[in-house]
């Protein structure tokens, strides 16, 4: 068993950051362990122009931390406390990465420019273009090297480690099968003071998903401990390519691609589909192009363009049809003139009218046809298969101001895995929030954590039971494929538990769920190879996150919540959304009370969910004197602060 103060879980932009910043506070006695710096979902995705949204740094335009915490709040379901120190750090983390190398752009005099992303009412986005999340952690991986930082790769986190302590559960390492090995010889385990736990959204939950498919996630480690969340029912949804995992957001929409379906086998009997639901095919194209500025599904868009995700979602799920953007020719009544006045002008003054919409998509943004290109996609000789999917959780672990567990101490999620979004958000936000979180996890473990208190008998003690469980398991036969479970999970989730939801189909979803994960616990490991045994393994605690999204989704379309986020839930005593269909297709209407709430919950040891709405807490008042501040950081005082 291996012994250190932080053991840090996964290497996304969060994780990275957090190793870094935890060895320039001084904690030596540190290791990052993750399947491998190249996989997860930082470095591998982006957008047409991925933001990382911050406080505003150009021109005379005011900006405060307070104002940027009351705009993180209009979403709803957030906190005060945690949306404050989100803005007020969001300087310091992206100068740090600024100061790494990462291009973000500036001009002559060192502002670094902004534009309006989403939910944004100043200019506070910046982007490094397609793949700013990549260039954040190829600087943050050059960091950790030239630092000496010591990362394992190869490493699968199978369990995290807890035990009880002075009435209190705390996270004390951690579980790992090593990939370059077989066999129960593949089994690590590391002890830590302190685990911060980096590992993403879950993007194996859902079969139609926009996370790359070497991320999968691992929030179902912290569940299964007993770890609370917050709003984990509050996820976002929208189209993305599925032969390469990609959003098509932006420019892919404002270029005004056809959206044409196909029968199953992908070839036979093309429809132009949407025209069914639009007067005229200029109403249908608008909508199109307002796709681009208001990509994720967003139920307060229904009427509106959010009907195109309803309607490409039923052509897939209810017709079984295949759908796909086609870029190479404009059918033959396309008329740039009778195209609304927004569209027009946006694109003339883009300097983007042309002929067809590949055309177009080349003035306006060659890199988003070039990233095709590169992943074996010619957008001038096929048409681009999508579906709605799973893009991003705004919610997750329930952290305190200082990103440590609210009822696991000694566990900090950072990152994606840490749910202190709200219903929406600004776009970009999530990237701002990760390093964020990095950087208040490091101070306080930095602060804190350098004495020595966890009992290494009883870390050892939960140590060997876990390794004693994975070993008799070693010792009955494997009886299931992981890759057939896996499919009916995700298969499960995408039709019942994604963004259109409804009381019966969930609770149909939720009893298979318990009873999937009841056959995988009781099925051996015996005669896996390494990578079975991890998959096998994976998927346990996956189905174990899957049981409390269920819920979450589950209670908050039993406590009338409504239609909110990227949600639209149906019921009876909703109202027709749109007159070409079905009867069914009513949308219950979100209740606003609870935009003032957030929903915490957990798995009990018995298995049942425990849910309680809190009170959203309020930006703190923070007008204050700089002797008394500067003694209470000096002694330390402002770490006492777990709320």
């Amino acid at each position: 068993m291996k012994h250190l103060n932080t053991l840090v879980i996964g290497s996304g932009a969060s994780g990275l950051a957090a190793a870094v910043r935890l060895n320039a506070l001084g904690v030596k006695s540190l290791a990052l362990y993750t399947e491998g710096l190249r996989m997860g979902t930082s470095i591998n995705t982006g957008s047409d122009k991925q933001t990382y949204y911050k406080l505003g740094m150009y021109g005379i335009e005011p900006d405060s931390p307070v104002l940027l915490a009351q705009d993180l709040m209009n979403g709803g379901a957030v906190h005060g406390d945690i949306a404050l120190v989100e803005a007020a750090l969001s300087p310091l983390a992206f100068a740090h990465l600024a100061a790494l190398g990462v291009p973000f752009p500036h001009d002559e005099f060192g502002q670094y420019i902004g534009y309006k992303t989403d939910h944004d009412p100043r200019r506070r986005a910046t982007s490094c273009g397609p793949y700013t999340s990549r260039d954040m952690c190829l600087a943050l991986i050059a960091e950790a090297k030239k630092n000496g930082i010591e990362i394992q790769e190869k490493r699968v986190a199978v369990s995290l480690l807890a035990v009880e302590e002075n009435g209190e559960k705390r996270c004390c390492g951690a579980v790992f099968l090593n990939r370059g090995k077989q066999g129960e010889d593949a089994l690590e385990v590391v002890l830590a003071e302190n685990v911060v736990f980096a590992v993403g959204g879950p993007g194996a939950l859902y079969r139609a998903s926009v996370y790359p498919v070497v991320h999968t996630g691992a929030i179902g480690l912290a569940i299964g401990i007993g770890a609370k969340t917050r709003n984990l029912a509050e996820f976002q949804f929208g189209m993305a390519s599925t032969k390469f995992r990609w959003n098509v957001s932006g420019s892919y929409m404002q270029v005004l691609p056809r959206f044409v379906s196909r029968a199953a086998d992908g070839i036979s009997d093309e429809k132009e589909f949407l025209r069914e639901y639009f007067k005229t095919p200029e109403e249908m194209y608008d909508m199109i192009f307002l796709k681009g500025y208001q990509w994720p599904f967003a139920a307060g868009h229904v009427p509106g363009s959010s009907l195109i995700d309803l309607f490409v979602n039923r052509e897939i799920v209810e017709r079984g049809r295949r759908v796909f953007l086609d870029y190479r020719t404009d059918p033959a009544d396309y008329d740039f003139q009778a195209l609304s006045e927004e569209t027009r002008s946006y694109l003339t003054r883009s300097g983007a009218v042309a002929s067809t919409p590949l055309r177009r998509l080349e003035r306006l943004n060659a890199p988003a046809i070039e990233l095709y290109q590169s992943h074996g996609i010619d957008l001038s000789k096929e048409a681009l298969e999508i579906a709605v999917c799973a893009q991003h959780n705004n919610g997750g672990l329930a952290g305190t101001i200082w990103w440590e567990s609210e009822n696991v101490r000694h566990l900090f999620p950072i990152g994606e895995v840490n749910g202190s979004h709200g219903v929406t958000r600004p776009g970009g936000t999530a990237l701002n929030a990760g390093q964020v979180g990095a950087f208040r996890a490091a101070e306080f473990i930095a602060a804190n954590g350098a004495e020595e208190t966890l009992s290494l008998a009883a870390a050892e003690k939960a140590a060997l039971e876990t390794m004693d469980r994975l070993k008799a398991a070693w010792r009955r036969p494997a009886l299931r494929n992981w890759k057939e479970e896996r499919a009916k999970f995700q298969n499960r989730m995408s039709e019942n538990g994604a963004f259109i939801r409804e009381e019966t189909l969930l609770r149909k979803a939720l009893a298979e769920t318990r009873s999937q994960l009841v056959a995988l616990q009781e099925d051996g490991l015996g005669g896996n190879t390494i990578d079975d045994t991890v998959e096998a393994l994976r998927n346990q605690q996956l189905l174990t996150a899957q049981i409390l999204y269920l819920e979450s989704i589950l209670k908050q379309v039993l406590d009338g919540v409504g239609s909110r986020g990227s949600a639209l839930v149906l019921s009876p005593r909703g109202e027709r959304i749109h007159p070409l269909l079905p009867e069914e297709w009513k949308r219950l209407p979100e209740d606003p009370a609870f935009r003032s709430r957030t929903l915490t919950g957990r798995l009990k040891p018995d298995g049942s969910a425990e849910f309680v709405w809190e009170s959203c807490r309020e930006i703190p008042a923070t007008d204050g004197w700089f002797e008394t501040i500067w003694s209470d950081y000096r002694s330390k005082r402002i770490y006492g602060a777990h709320s």
